[in-house]
């Protein structure tokens, strides 16, 4: 008996031991309990289109590779905040320099800044390419019974509805033009409209989306800059992301897309059924085998 109790005793004690074992290992990082790279990946994303189209398409080359990707929707703030608790691993959706600065000056110091994926993040005035005589911001001057007086813009509290407002007066629109403002649906809703019947129509849009993909649609040159300049979209990881995932560091570095290439693979994903966002990234990559292979390999 008194030998039973001491044995039950020395067990514990061992799976004591080895716990406190894997928790200081633990303490090293997700990667060094072995001395090889984690294969479990958690990536956070925000509910933007390019966002939500990479998020899948590495979810998908990702789990080709044997990871455990999960994929958590957030706001930006709670994205930022949360790579710098060390959850979410990632994050493929930066804007800077300027529209997440702020995020970016709090947190910067603790995160892994991975690489610039795609640099022409730009707000932008557009019409369908039908519309032959306006090509400039300028070209509108004169022309808004055309347009009914109307540029179609999204959401009031958006940035690009500010910038939109300032740039009214800077191109003397403000006699001619209001911009009217509802959501991003109904502006698309009404630019599908227009197009399908061969209407004109102004719209408030930027770069990356997947309306140039389904749309024939052009953006006005700003000559007065008033838009302001592109952005670049950089992926960011939580503090020693690339010495515990060392392949997935190398894939992102390598990753680029160019506008069309992100307008299609937005629209491919836009274009499928909720819930079907990694099949249609799967059906993506598969039709475009030279650029995956551009950065994850084959």
């Amino acid at each position: 008996m008194l030998s039973s109790r001491r044995s039950r005793r020395l067990c514990a004690l061992i799976a004591a031991l080895a716990a406190l074992v894997m928790v200081a290992a633990g303490c090293g990082g997700r990667g060094s309990q072995t001395g090889q790279e984690a294969k479990s990946i958690n990536i956070g994303y925000i509910a933007w289109d390019e966002d939500i189209a990479v998020t899948y398409l590495y979810k998908e080359l990702l789990e080709r590779k044997g990871y455990t990707v999960n994929t958590t929707e957030l706001e930006v703030g709670p994205i930022y905040a949360g790579l710098a608790q060390g959850n979410p691993d990632l994050f493929l959706d930066g804007w800077l320099p300027q529209t997440h600065a702020d995020y970016w000056k709090q947190y910067g110091p603790k995160l892994e800044d991975l690489g610039v994926w795609y640099d022409q993040g730009t707000l932008n005035i557009a019409v369908p390419k039908y519309m032959t005589d306006v090509n400039s911001i300028e070209d509108l001057k004169g022309k808004g019974p055309q347009f009914g007086g109307v540029i179609t813009g999204i959401d009031p509290g958006a940035g690009l509805t500010r910038t939109t407002k300032a740039m009214i007066p800077a191109y003397g629109l403000g006699g001619e033009y209001q911009l009217q403002t509802s959501s991003t649906t109904a502006m698309l809703a009404s630019l599908d409209k227009a197009v399908q019947e061969q209407k004109p129509i102004v719209v408030t849009l930027w770069h990356p989306h997947w309306a140039y993909a389904r749309y024939p649609l052009k953006d006005l040159t700003d000559p007065k800059g008033a838009m302001g300049k592109a952005e670049e979209l950089h992926a960011i990881g939580r503090a020693n992301f690339s010495k515990d995932f060392p392949e997935v560091t190398e894939m992102v570095k390598k990753f680029k897309l160019t506008d069309d290439q992100l307008s299609s693979l937005e629209n491919e994903i836009n274009s499928a059924p909720k819930g079907q966002e990694q099949a249609a990234a799967k059906k993506w990559a598969d039709a475009h085998p030279d650029v995956i292979n551009s950065f994850a390999g084959k």
